[in-house]
């Protein structure tokens, strides 16, 4: 039931009408998908993860990006992996429950609709994570979702 409740898409960051990273969340993590030129080895490629800031791109190059992320993370466990020709990071939220409209701060934040979209599908994962035996992926919210990292006391830790 849970995996309803997954993300149904990723969404794109473009820059210059050029696609710079995919991205998707959970409550726990923010996963980025970075497209890799197929003519580099793939032993050049790093990510340099901290708690507040990314930095990825070819060894011996500038950055592809050096950014500052929108939210804190947990350094512990955060990591990076090349799958194929895509770069996966897996950025953890050190706020569990947090809605991110971006990974990386006042860079390509998903428009007001969308960032609704996600917090009422993030909020339905809480419910379902909280209420296992029940099934929330057809539940809807009329009017604001609330916060689902703040809601009736906060994301349970246990």
């Amino acid at each position: 039931m849970a995996e309803k409740l997954a993300p149904e898409k990723r969404h794109e960051f473009v820059h210059n009408g050029q696609k710079v990273f995919e991205w998707d969340q959970t409550l726990e993590e923010v996963n980025m998908y970075i497209d890799l030129p197929q003519t580099v080895p793939k032993k050049l490629f790093y990510c340099k993860i901290q708690s507040k800031h990314i930095e990825v791109g070819i060894k011996g190059n500038p950055p592809y990006l050096n950014h500052d992320l929108s939210s804190p993370v947990k350094t512990d466990s955060s990591f990076w992996t090349l799958e194929d020709e895509v770069m996966h990071v897996t950025l953890q939220k050190r706020d569990k429950g947090q809605t991110w409209a971006s990974p990386i701060l006042g860079q390509g934040g998903l428009d007001p609709y969308v960032a609704d979209l996600e917090q009422k599908r993030l909020m339905l994962q809480r419910f379902q994570e909280e209420n296992p035996g029940f099934d929330f992926s057809q539940a809807q919210f009329t009017g604001t979702c609330p916060d689902p990292r703040t809601f009736m006391g906060g994301i349970r830790n246990d």
